[in-house]
């Protein structure tokens, strides 16, 4: 496999990580939880999530031949209370991601050393997948936090639980080396 495809591959299984750890974070807490605020100028997670979808919808929307920060994106509007319930934020969420791995799926070696732009910034194709993981990444850790909190001791781990490193990492080890997704192992 030539590295742009062994790339593409693994940006693909990282971002789709950082979903697993939204959905799931999502999925268990109240629907309230979506919605609160820590503080007057907080984010909620329905505003994050209205975030990184508006972030995600002009960044890969016509990315190899338009510029990351579309006209019509209004990004002062992604912080505001836009999102009235659990399906309209689910509907954000999943538009977001699919646009973003439908530009994955579009990447070839024929487009790979196409360079992007991202408000009148050239980057490499790596580059710009890079700094927008980065950036998702961010966000979803804060989504998780903020889920983890509210939660507080009914959390259910996203990854190995406290307390619980030496036995996941015994029954990794007896597994032999493989070639699976590290989140096989994660609930």
């Amino acid at each position: 496999m030539d590295m742009e495809k062994s790339y593409i591959k693994s940006l693909r299984k990282q971002f789709e990580y950082y979903k697993f750890l939204g959905d799931k974070t999502i999925n268990q807490v109240k629907d309230s939880d979506l919605f609160h605020t820590f503080f007057p100028e907080g984010n909620s997670i329905a505003i994050i999530v209205n975030h990184m979808a508006g972030n995600m919808k002009s960044r890969w929307t016509d990315f190899l031949t338009t510029d990351g920060e579309k006209e019509w994106r209004n990004r002062d509007r992604e912080f505001d209370d836009v999102i009235q319930s659990r399906e309209e934020l689910l509907k954000q969420w999943e538009e977001g991601w699919n646009c973003l791995f439908l530009a994955i799926n579009s990447v070839n070696e024929d487009n790979f050393s196409t360079t992007i732009y991202i408000r009148n910034q050239a980057h490499t194709l790596p580059e710009a997948f890079n700094r927008q993981m980065m950036h998702y990444a961010y966000h979803v850790g804060q989504i998780v936090l903020i889920g983890k909190i509210r939660l507080a001791e009914n959390w259910e781990s996203l990854s190995i639980s406290k307390g619980q490193s030496q036995t996941f990492n015994q029954n990794k080890m007896a597994k032999g080396k493989h070639g699976g997704h590290f989140t096989d192992d994660i609930k």
